[in-house]
């Protein structure tokens, strides 16, 4: 690395230093991000210890360290509210069953200035909404062991319009924010409430309000 790189690093890690929120909490579990500019923003927010994929790559030796991770210390997967995100989640959701998933909406994931490619990432993510995410995911993966049985099935999430045509699509999206699960099509919905032991109770919660605020 050249004198300049260096110092140019430095400069971006003292400002990252200062801007660190001054209560920031441990989280026991190990979290899944995309890259080493999602580590670094994180550490702003919480003192964790994270897994990288490596973008949207994930290969072997990535999901064996996720797997031991889970094992030892439980995990949380925190990707970008994009279609690589989303991916990422799934594939390790099917991997590593028991994971817990974590998600910031892409409001909380779009810059507020300096990105005119308009990019979604937990780097850009609010301080807090970072830490508020963690500490809510941190205590269900404590609980990951003793989830009950989920008693969603699909004729369920049909009933609820979150299948389908019409605006199932916006409905999952809305869901998907509420138990901070991600965006995901139906069959990935259904797959991800099973697999984390969501009850039924807790999706009709989630949809409380609903898209024009009508929904009991």
């Amino acid at each position: 690395m050249t004198e300049h790189l260096q110092k140019n690093r430095q400069m971006k890690n003292q400002k990252t230093a200062l801007a660190a929120l001054p209560d920031r909490p441990s989280i026991a579990a190990v979290v899944v991000v995309e890259g080493w500019s999602d580590s670094q923003r994180l550490a702003l927010a919480v003192d964790c210890d994270t897994i990288e994929t490596g973008g949207s790559a994930l290969d072997a030796r990535v999901l064996e360290r996720i797997a031991i991770a889970k094992e030892r210390r439980g995990v949380i997967v925190l990707t970008d509210p994009d279609f690589n995100g989303n991916r990422l989640r799934q594939l390790i959701l099917a991997a590593v069953p028991g994971v817990t998933l974590a998600s910031i909406t892409r409001d909380q994931g779009r810059a507020a200035k300096d990105n005119p490619h308009k990019s979604l990432g937990i780097e850009h993510a609010p301080l807090a909404d970072l830490q508020a995410v963690l500490l809510k995911a941190d205590r269900e993966a404590a609980r990951a062991d003793k989830r009950p049985k989920s008693d969603i099935d699909r004729d369920f999430l049909l009933d609820l319009g979150l299948l389908g045509a019409g605006s199932a699509k916006e409905r999952r999206r809305l869901l998907g924010d509420r138990l901070a699960i991600g965006y995901a099509n139906g069959k990935q919905l259904l797959n991800r409430l099973t697999a984390m032991g969501f009850q039924k109770n807790d999706v009709l919660n989630g949809l409380k309000g609903g898209l024009d605020g009508q929904d009991n």
